[in-house]
């Protein structure tokens, strides 16, 4: 595919430059219908549903399509299947997921308020989650390890991870990373089911992972059922750097980045136009047993600014998935990064450590999201609930209740509050 190369010469110009650059990943296919009956299938027929489009869908034979549920001896068998360096791997990752997923749950806490009542916020988490894990081009164990680990951290009850995959690596790590419970289905159809329930499966408080279209636009048609942690679309990265960077690195992570297949999306931003040049140069014949950059399948774009902060302007319009910086003029500048899943600063950070061991999540907004979601952390797991304990503040809040409520027409709350404002309750 070929490279699109764009001059940016303004912050001005950096929404433009962002969405010209977002407009070379086409849109995907429309299957709200199809997804719409597969997943009014499952809620009228449950089971019956669910066993049939597995076994239509999910690449398991008919005979493999009992129990929907793998077996805790299999998932045994395959932890004791591992080579020792992989299952040290595997528990590095886990570790350092979770100690990053445990720093963003937060204690509860009490807010005293000038009229004497006290609000207290709560966190409390939901009771039980899933994790999809995809199965069609590859196993992803670390997307297993991202969600399970974020949901334990949450203090989720139960964890289930659905998967059309039967890969014994992933089933390690599913029995490693804590999972209650493995499904052997996936697709809309499995949404569906953890979504609404079936006799098999019981209903989750929160569906997420990554998946195809279909899976995507189930958890979107679901929303109202059930929590999602949004819609994953294809991968992007940014990279802003400039000219002291070295040009190998720089490629090997946006041809890693492109790994990832049809639609997804790598960029080069710089104010270098010789880094651009020397990267392109390793990037066209295929770097690091990458494929040719015309048939990776991948979106390439480069980016020329004048100086480092039309950089950062250009970054946050497009608001990357991931998002690196490399160079002395660059880094200092990262905490004035607002819209990109996870920011990774300096030579050493290529993107390819977060999506395994580095201990952020690599479950990320994409598509631009993330100028409004968050990466999938313990916090997705969590409800915020307010506590409040009015004591004897009532009398000193109900006037200015009760002009806002029959200012919205609300006479009855006004009549409630009006009831408190002697201090009686009665």
């Amino acid at each position: 595919m070929p490279v699109e190369r764009l001059r940016v010469d303004d912050v001005a110009g950096a929404e433009a430059a962002a969405a010209r650059i977002r407009a070379l990943v086409p849109g995907g296919g429309y299957v709200a219908e199809g997804v719409a009956k597969l997943i009014a299938d499952v809620r009228e027929r449950g089971d019956a549903a669910l066993l049939e489009h597995a076994g239509r869908f999910d690449r398991f034979g008919d005979a493999a399509l009992e129990p929907l549920v793998v077996p805790d001896d299999e998932l045994d068998a395959a932890v004791a299947g591992l080579a020792p360096e992989l299952r040290a791997a595997l528990e590095l990752a886990i570790e350092n997921v979770g100690l990053v997923a445990a720093a963003t749950v937060h204690e509860d806490r009490d807010v005293v308020l000038p009229q004497g009542q006290r609000v207290r916020v709560r966190e409390v988490p939901v009771r039980r989650a899933a994790v999809y894990v995809p199965g069609g081009r590859a196993p992803y164990p670390s997307t297993a390890i991202m969600g399970v680990v974020a949901a334990r951290a949450a203090g989720v009850d139960e964890v289930v991870v659905a998967t059309p995959s039967d890969d014994p690596v992933l089933r390690a790590a599913c029995r490693l990373a804590g999972a209650d419970r493995v499904y052997r289905f996936g697709g809309a159809h499995g949404v569906a089911a953890l979504a609404l329930g079936t006799e098999t499966v019981p209903r989750v408080d929160v569906v997420v992972g990554p998946g195809n279209l279909w899976v995507q636009e189930a958890k979107a048609q679901l929303a109202a059922e059930v929590g999602i942690d949004g819609f994953a679309g294809p991968s992007d990265l940014l990279v802003l750097a400039d000219g002291s960077a070295d040009p190998r690195l720089v490629a090997l992570d946006l041809a890693a980045q492109a790994e990832h297949g049809d639609g997804s999306l790598v960029v080069l931003v710089t104010d270098d136009p010789a880094l651009q040049d020397a990267v392109w140069e390793l990037l066209e014949p295929g770097i690091g047993g990458s494929a040719p950059t015309e048939e990776s399948g991948a979106a390439y774009a480069c980016v020329i600014v004048p100086d480092p902060r039309v950089g950062i302007a250009v970054a946050d319009a497009f608001a990357a998935e991931h998002l690196e910086l490399v160079g002395p003029t660059i880094e200092p500048l990262a905490g004035e990064i607002r819209s990109a899943g996870c920011v990774f600063v300096g030579a050493a950070g290529a993107t390819a450590f977060g999506d395994y061991v580095a201990g952020s999540n690599h479950t990320l907004p994409t598509d631009g999201a993330a100028r409004y979601a968050s990466t999938l952390s313990a916090r997705t797991f969590r409800r915020t609930m307010n506590e409040v304990h009015l004591g004897d503040a009532g009398p000193a809040l109900a006037d200015a209740g009760i002009r806002i409520a029959e200012a919205e027409g609300f006479v009855v709350h006004a009549a409630s509050m009006r009831a408190r404002q002697n201090g009686s309750s009665r």
